[in-house]
């Protein structure tokens, strides 16, 4: 197997359900820690690394507002759940000696810096990793349209997406429909047309026109973010039109 990563510069996109593990709420230590171990590896091989969490583990905007909240407030809360998931990535890494920066678009310099895109690339080419937290500062956006956002902003190569229940992306639920298909590769078009779940359309739409492709892979494997990284087939690549 070839040690020399494919990518230089990477965005690995963390749902908070995946930082959850079974319990599905919470952050649970043994699944951060795997997932750090995991990053650490691939800063080991000379990549570049950012990251979007997050924070289904806490809160959902969508859930508030279906409460009856304001949707700007629900999502608010939504941004400040994903620095908490931030910090404790963080705290993670920074315990495994991984040189560690989060970057806020919600400004709080108490707790993180706030995001500035120079800055967040000097960090990167410093071998640092970057966690980009509390979305894109803006309520209706998900952080998967942060996670397009950022990787067009930084030029990162790819977009590496990382799923606590799916090891790709299906023509439909596969935990409800046994005969659904495992796409090896797929075009941003088909999942816009065919309404597939991999992500919200304003971040398939930006990732379509930026030409930035996604990898959608299991992260409860041990060792796949470095497989992804490598240039190994796992899980489903989106692309293109």
């Amino acid at each position: 197997m070839s040690s020399e990563a494919k990518y230089k510069r990477v965005i690995l996109k963390l749902s908070g359900e995946a930082l959850a593990g079974e319990t599905g709420f919470g952050i649970d230590p043994t699944i951060i820690q795997s997932i750090s171990a995991q990053i650490k590896e691939v800063v080991e091989l000379g990549v570049e690394v950012a990251v979007v969490v997050g924070a289904g583990n806490i809160w959902r905007g969508k859930v508030g507002s279906e409460m009856g909240m304001d949707r700007a407030t629900a999502d608010y809360m939504g941004m400040l759940a994903t620095v908490m998931n931030a910090l404790a990535l963080q705290d993670s890494l920074e315990t495994m000696e991984v040189g560690t920066r989060v970057q806020t678009s919600i400004e709080m310099r108490q707790v993180a810096e706030p995001y500035i895109r120079r800055r967040s690339i000097r960090h990167l080419e410093k071998k640092r990793v970057v966690i980009f937290a509390a979305g894109t500062g803006n309520p209706y956006f998900s952080t998967d349209t942060t996670a397009a956002l950022r990787a067009a902003e930084i030029e990162a190569e790819v977009i590496l997406m990382a799923k606590n229940n799916v090891d790709g992306v299906y023509s439909a639920d596969p935990k409800v429909d046994t005969s659904a298909k495992k796409y090896q590769q797929i075009s941003y078009l088909d999942v816009l047309n065919e309404g597939l779940a991999v992500m919200d359309s304003t971040a398939s739409s930006l990732c379509m026109d930026n030409d930035i492709p996604l990898i959608v892979f299991s992260i409860t494997e041990p060792g796949n973010i470095k497989r992804a990284v490598l240039g190994e087939k796992i899980g489903t690549v989106v692309r293109g039109k």
